[in-house]
């Protein structure tokens, strides 16, 4: 059985805000069986000698299966992937697209919004020489580029759901108050279905249940 290494108790206003979500919707949607062990972030507990053990960097998420350690929210949902056999297409060019995807949301969608997010939430300081306006600029590049890839499109890689709309819809979801998608009704669409996905919402529950907050209380 997989073990997902997952927050657990979290500092107010980080409730069910972490990658480690995205590792578990994707055994959510697979079906996969796991278990959680939850980490106490607030106590301490990344920094212990366990969890140094198996993640370098001293972060989640962080699978155990078998023997096998992975780390990474894009190695670990595509290792999931790979070992359910869902979740990514059996082709070489229908899975290179889904690879390609993955890359796209975390090394060029992702890096602007995180940044906006960093400094909305004051941990980046003043926004010193206009820094948010650049980045909202190269964010807004980035949306277009995904309006117009789902002219047509219902996912983001290939006709089904993939992992590759797990690690993007998650990325969209850190600029969800700011109102930066609203001009881009594909995106918009794109972002409602991925997120009323059931396994999207036990994912939720979950964390929430784990985190001793409603989910009602998530921003």
């Amino acid at each position: 059985m997989i073990t997902l290494h997952a927050f657990g108790r979290v500092h107010p206003g980080m409730a069910c805000e972490g990658r480690d979500l995205r590792a578990q919707w994707a055994l959510e949607e697979t079906g996969l069986p796991y278990r959680v062990h939850k980490l106490d972030y607030v106590a301490g507990e990344f920094d212990g000698p366990a969890h140094r053990r198996i993640s370098t960097f001293r972060q989640v998420p962080v699978i155990e299966d078998e023997g096998l350690v992975v780390a990474e929210s894009g190695a670990i949902v595509l290792y999931i992937a790979e070992k359910a056999g869902k979740l990514i297409p059996t082709d070489f060019a229908g899975r290179t697209q889904v690879v390609q995807w993955c890359f796209a949301a975390l090394a060029t969608v992702e890096r602007p919004l995180f940044e906006i997010t960093m400094i909305d939430i004051g941990l980046r300081g003043p926004d010193i020489g206009g820094a948010r306006a650049a980045l909202v600029k190269e964010a807004h590049r980035w949306f277009a580029g995904l309006e117009q890839r789902l002219d047509g499109r219902e996912w983001i890689a290939c006709d089904d759901f993939t992992v590759a709309d797990i690690l993007l819809a998650s990325v969209l979801r850190q600029v969800r108050e700011t109102g930066l998608i609203d001009p881009y009704p594909r995106l918009q669409s794109y972002y409602a279905r991925a997120f009323a996905r059931p396994a999207w919402q036990r994912t939720l529950r979950q964390c929430a249940e784990r985190q001793g907050i409603a989910v009602s209380d998530i921003r």
